[in-house]
């Protein structure tokens, strides 16, 4: 879930006092908390939840079930795992899932819509385990998708990939965006713009925001102990989009399919771990 409104063991940067003073210098300068091992642990953690979630998810995918039912499912799930469902009353929030069909970008609310064939539908989950948020979704084709259907889905997913592999020490936020923009748009896609992705672990959003455009060499320096999610939202169609009265759907103005796919990861020494890890 992203942030407009406000889907390894972690090695040291040198000596303790070093990475102590780093961790001072991101909270005053950007807001940010640097995570050390045991709060990687605890994201871990929540982070294997929330992949077992979608994973059990996928397996109940089809035509004919609302996405009401999904979050029926989502609901019982993360109860039956002693975990909270951060979304559920978040800012008034009514359920504990975003189901996002088709032409909605993200946000959209489980109701009493029925999947159809052909449809795609983004399922956006963020547990919390003993205090730790771990954030991710994926986009899922139900029953035979078309040609569109396809493409989107598979540029989401390439967008996120190669905005993965700018994750380490020494590049910038900024590269992270260029990266999904360039790839994005040499598709014949657009980049939503106004939804990002966001620090999380402590808390659902947490700073720095992880814009999905950007310029190379621009932004806040990536640094081991950040931990953040990387959430492209990919339209086949033109970027614009309107939220709709329920101030909470988010639809592309233009009707066309639009697809995300999103996970937390922390920066570490030499890279970064992926802490809701899927292929």
């Amino acid at each position: 879930m992203n942030s407009k409104r406000f889907k390894g063991k972690l090695k040291k940067q040198g000596p303790v006092s070093n990475f102590q003073q780093l961790k001072t210098e991101y909270a005053d300068k950007y807001q940010i908390r640097l995570k050390e091992e045991k709060d990687i642990n605890g994201i871990k953690k929540a982070g294997v939840l929330a992949i077992n979630l979608l994973d059990y998810i996928e397996k109940q995918l089809r035509p004919g079930i609302t996405t009401n039912y999904i979050n029926s499912l989502v609901a019982e799930f993360t109860k039956k795992n002693n975990a909270i469902a951060a979304p559920l009353n978040y800012h008034g929030f009514p359920k504990s899932v975003c189901t996002s069909i088709n032409d909605v970008i993200c946000h959209g609310i489980p109701d009493d819509t029925i999947l159809k064939d052909g449809d795609i539908v983004n399922i956006d989950v963020t547990p919390i385990v003993d205090g730790y948020y771990a954030d991710c979704n994926k986009t899922f084709f139900i029953g035979n998708p078309g040609k569109d259907a396809k493409k989107i889905v598979s540029v989401a997913r390439e967008s996120l990939r190669v905005a993965i592999r700018e994750a380490k020490p020494g590049k910038k936020v900024g590269d992270i965006g260029y990266a999904i923009q360039k790839y994005a748009e040499g598709k014949g896609c657009s980049v939503v713009r106004e939804y990002v992705g966001h620090g999380v672990g402590n808390d659902f959003h947490e700073p720095p925001q992880i814009p999905h455009t950007g310029k190379k060499g621009c932004g806040i320096p990536l640094v081991p102990g950040m931990v953040f999610t990387i959430e492209p939202m990919i339209n086949l169609g033109k970027h614009y989009l309107h939220v709709l009265p329920d101030q909470w759907t988010v639809v592309t103005n233009d009707g066309s399919l639009s697809a995300q796919f999103e996970q937390t990861l922390v920066i570490t020494k030499n890279g970064y771990e992926i802490l809701t890890p899927f292929d």
